[in-house]
């Protein structure tokens, strides 16, 4: 009988060699959840009413760089006022002076064509070679697109 419960008392002594991955999932979804709502923030908020385009979507990058030309004639650099005479200065100091960096141009649709192509022309001045339109997407056959 002495051995029988000595069994038992060495039974109750065994460490359990598990992780314990509950307090871990618990960290992941909390994560999750703040990306889920810190994601939408991070985009450029600028209000500008942009004409419609009906063409295929281009591949973006991670962090794109948007010159937006609104109707007063200002510009932005993400959310950041330029005076029109300090846009390669804004530019390089946005790019870290890598002039290949594509620059996304957003203008609002009333603005003039000759008031953008003024804008195009100082980025091209500026050494800034690479431009890219946005515009709105329209469904295919959607309202906006020329007769």
């Amino acid at each position: 009988m002495a051995g029988f419960l000595q069994r038992d008392a060495d039974a109750d002594d065994e460490v359990l060699h598990e992780i314990n991955v509950t307090p871990f999932i618990d960290v992941i979804l909390v994560l999750l959840i703040v990306f889920m709502i810190a994601a939408p923030l991070a985009t450029v908020d600028v209000p500008v009413d942009l004409p419609g385009s009906n063409v295929e979507r281009q591949r973006r990058p991670d962090k794109p760089l948007f010159l937006t030309l609104k109707t007063d004639l200002s510009l932005m650099l993400g959310e950041t006022p330029v005076a029109s005479g300090g846009l390669a200065a804004a530019l390089d100091g946005a790019t870290g002076g890598d002039r290949e960096q594509r620059v996304f141009v957003r203008a609002d649709k009333a603005v003039a064509y000759g008031d953008l192509m003024e804008v195009m022309n100082a980025l091209r001045a500026a050494g800034y070679l690479k431009v890219a339109l946005v515009g709105l997407e329209l469904a295919p056959g959607g309202s906006g697109s020329p007769p």
